[in-house]
């Protein structure tokens, strides 16, 4: 082994990846591949629920980064298990957050849209006043002032509407009822942008080689809040119209689409009406633009038409048989 290489290896950061089973987990693990020494924990490996886990996991893996990809994301079944929804969405990544600034870690954290109410007629910003309409928003909001109060060096950002070729998501609905009915209602005045996990990871790597590499000048010193978005917005009828636009290219038979007021779709946990966020910061800070979330939308398509699109029909086309 030459001494140059030696020297990369010994510099290889120690990178431990929480929520890693998940579909942005997934990606960040893609991603950070060639970075450093991975650690990936899911839900199997640490539960989030318990400090003590929390704790030991850290402290034995002794990581120079941590990227937070673990959440309580349902939303609705939150409203009914708000105890277990602050535990995992609030006191976990206060806790990481210090055990990182034990460790004088990087902490990477991802919040999002639901912390704000809806009502601003425009992009949200990072100094907009919060107001969540629900538990989950509030337990991620908890989430963020934990990680701010920690003083760590910590990077929170905010995303939208998360989605990707892997995982529980708006498109895999979207194209399981497709295959089930004929007619599908869908809301049409709640807005926002479309994020795919594979975006967010490769932001995320970008900005992280780039702050090991000194290329955005100082790390962070302490914790600092950022919007990460796709960008332009739609609502979730215009995303499933886009959706199901490209749906012959996955076999689909694009069903007729009903527009609906959110009225007329009651769910237990209120959502806000406008939830697009503005990206205007992480482009200053980081020179990073996340794409236009109809051109990610097409990634994602075409991975499904691939050999791991066609392993994720098979199990779905298994699981609704043993139904």
């Amino acid at each position: 082994m030459s001494e140059k290489q030696a020297a990369t290896q010994v510099h290889r950061p120690r990178i431990l990846i929480l929520g890693s089973a998940g579909q942005l987990g997934l990606e960040l693990q893609r991603s950070f591949a060639d970075l450093g020494e991975i650690t990936a924990a899911d839900r199997s490996s640490v539960n989030l629920a318990q400090p003590d886990e929390i704790r030991v996991l850290v402290r034995e893996i002794q990581p120079d980064i941590i990227l937070n990809a673990a959440a309580y994301t349902a939303v609705d079944r939150a409203e009914s298990e708000p105890e277990l929804a602050y535990s995992i969405n609030a006191e976990a990544p206060g806790i990481l957050a210090l055990e990182a600034r034990r460790l004088d870690a990087l902490l990477i954290h991802y919040s999002t849209d639901y912390v704000f109410d809806g009502t601003k007629p425009g992009p949200w910003t990072e100094d907009d006043p919060t107001h969540p309409l629900n538990v989950y928003g509030a337990s991620k909001l908890a989430g963020e002032a934990a990680i701010h109060s920690s003083g760590a060096r910590a990077l929170v950002f905010r995303t939208s509407w998360v989605y990707g070729a892997h995982g529980k998501n708006f498109l895999f609905t979207m194209l399981r009822l497709a295959r089930e009915r004929e007619r599908l209602s869908v809301v049409d005045d709640q807005i926002g942008a479309p994020t795919t996990s594979r975006a967010l990871a490769r932001a995320t790597r970008e900005i992280v080689s780039g702050l090991l590499a000194g290329r955005f000048g100082s790390a962070p010193t302490s914790p600092d809040l950022f919007h990460m978005t796709c960008s332009g917005s739609t609502s979730w009828l215009g995303f499933a119209q886009a959706i199901f636009a490209r749906a012959a290219l996955l076999d689909v038979k694009a069903p007729e689409l009903v527009p609906i007021a959110t009225a007329g779709y009651p769910t237990p946990a209120a959502r806000p009406r406008n939830s697009v966020l503005s990206n205007a910061k992480l482009q200053e800070r980081f020179a990073v633009q996340l794409p236009a979330w109809e051109t990610a939308l097409d990634e994602v398509v075409q991975i499904l038409q691939g050999p791991v699109g066609g392993d994720i029909r098979r199990a779905s086309s298994r699981a609704k048989a043993s139904e």
